[in-house]
């Protein structure tokens, strides 16, 4: 199917199998990412616990880094090119394309400023010390320095996306994570006369097949019959699109921080009622990590079907994409979350036999995982709010979801010195506010008005 046919069958094709056809192939590929992060733990973990430790240091900001390039930046990119698609602006995505790409290198060089110049500092204030903190800096060197291939690769993935093309970047999502779990212990422990490079090695076999897979993409963004072409036009800042772009990528950016933010109030809240509860708690929101991956395969197609249609002047078809889109997700997550309630032994018992912290990770799946319907239709909302262009609404969810975290939590622990299930169940209705508001902000008329 050529790009164009793509375009027209966002437009007026039977919306289910469609969005299905979209958002198959975004999920294998993501959940190849997943497997990859854990794939990284297990190597790093036969170097010893202080590379673990170095690694967990680094871990929310490479996420963050992921996050904001593939989520942010790239969800912005997705909807801007497909916007424009859809209403024929065939230039103007190949433009959009580019500036996406030059905003790419000005936020890489941003990370790699601030990572190689002041790591140690902001490591050591995230409590790094001694191997630990040595460990950390190795890791993060070589990932930031080679900081523009993470963001040329997520940009261009966007721009594929927002041409219509879902197969392409997750095939080679899934190829390049194959080609990882190769050569990751080849560089981290070397082979035959190379000699390893511990757990920079790590990170370089990233980088390397991040860069095979740019290199794919900017193949395919070359073809001069594809819609999006990288040499249609010539290449200088275009404040415009600039704005087209920033509009959307730098709200969606701060999402994944109040996000995190989000993660490491409840944590800290949790960490109040001891060590096993916080291992309970841990090992039990663990599953949410499963979850986000199909939020976000069927996201980004989510992403380019009401961005297309937007731009096409179909918002009422834009409307009930989202709608289908969020009904999808929330039936996927919520029946996820309804059975690790019922038997939270299924997912508990895949990594401790503690009875006291399967106790307390039981009591959290009990409480929260039928709540996680809300979670799923938060974040496919979400997407579908970057493809039209209104991220008022998704912040202030967001924001929703800390603020009922930090007052309840607080309540919980300082003023009413409740059991972990009351905060628990905090936790719950923070998911219930997040999807619930972005649902009635879009039922509301938010788009349209």
């Amino acid at each position: 199917m050529t790009a164009q046919n793509r375009v027209q069958q966002m437009l007026h094709a039977p919306l289910l199998p469609t969005l299905l056809q979209l958002a198959t192939p975004n999920v294998m590929g993501l959940f190849a990412t997943t497997i990859v992060i854990g794939y990284d733990g297990y190597i790093l973990g036969r170097v010893g616990a202080d590379a673990l430790a170095g690694i967990a240091l680094v871990f929310p900001l490479s996420m963050l880094m992921l996050q904001m390039s593939a989520g942010g930046i790239g969800g912005a990119t997705t909807a801007a090119v497909a916007r424009a698609l859809g209403a024929g602006r065939h230039e103007d995505a190949s433009r959009l394309a580019q500036q996406a790409l030059l905003i790419a290198a000005l936020l890489a060089v941003l990370f790699m400023v601030a990572l190689l110049g002041f790591g140690r500092g902001i490591f050591g204030g995230m409590g790094g010390r001694g191997a630990a903190l040595d460990a950390a800096l190795a890791y993060a060197q070589v990932l930031f320095g080679g900081a523009a291939v993470i963001w040329f690769t997520n940009v261009l993935a966007a721009v594929v996306r927002g041409a219509g093309n879902m197969l392409l970047p997750s095939l080679l999502l899934l190829g390049t994570a194959l080609l990882h779990l190769a050569l990751a212990p080849l560089l981290v422990f070397g082979w035959g006369p190379l000699p390893g490079m511990g757990v920079g090695g790590a990170a370089a076999s990233t980088l390397a097949v991040n860069a095979l897979s740019a290199l794919v993409m900017v193949a395919y963004l070359l073809r001069p019959q594809g819609v999006v072409n990288l040499r249609r036009t010539a290449w200088w800042p275009r404040a415009a699109l600039w704005r087209d772009i920033l509009r959307v990528g730098l709200p969606a950016s701060l999402s994944p921080v109040i996000s995190n933010a989000s993660i490491a109030v409840a944590t800290a809240f949790v960490g109040h009622y001891g060590t096993a509860a916080l291992a309970g708690y841990g090992v039990a929101a663990r599953l949410e990590y499963i979850l986000v991956p199909i939020a976000f395969g069927f996201g980004t197609a989510l992403t380019a079907m009401v961005a297309t249609n937007m731009g096409a002047g179909q918002s009422a078809r834009a409307v009930r994409v989202a709608w289908l889109g969020g009904g999808v997700v929330a039936a996927i997550t919520g029946t996820i979350g309804v059975v690790t309630a019922i038997a939270p032994g299924l997912w508990m018992n895949l990594f401790t036999q503690d009875a006291e912290v399967l106790g307390v990770g039981a009591s959290y799946l009990r409480i929260v995982g039928g709540c996680y319907a809300f979670f799923g239709l938060g974040l496919a909302l979400f997407f579908a709010s970057q493809g039209a262009g209104r991220m008022l609404w998704p912040l202030t969810a967001s924001m929703g979801r800390l603020v009922v975290l930090v007052v309840g939590g607080w309540l919980c622990v300082h003023v009413f010195e409740t059991s972990a299930t009351a905060l628990f169940a905090v936790i719950a209705l923070s998911l219930v506010v997040y999807g619930s508001t972005l649902a009635i902000a879009i039922r509301m008329g938010s788009w349209t008005r």
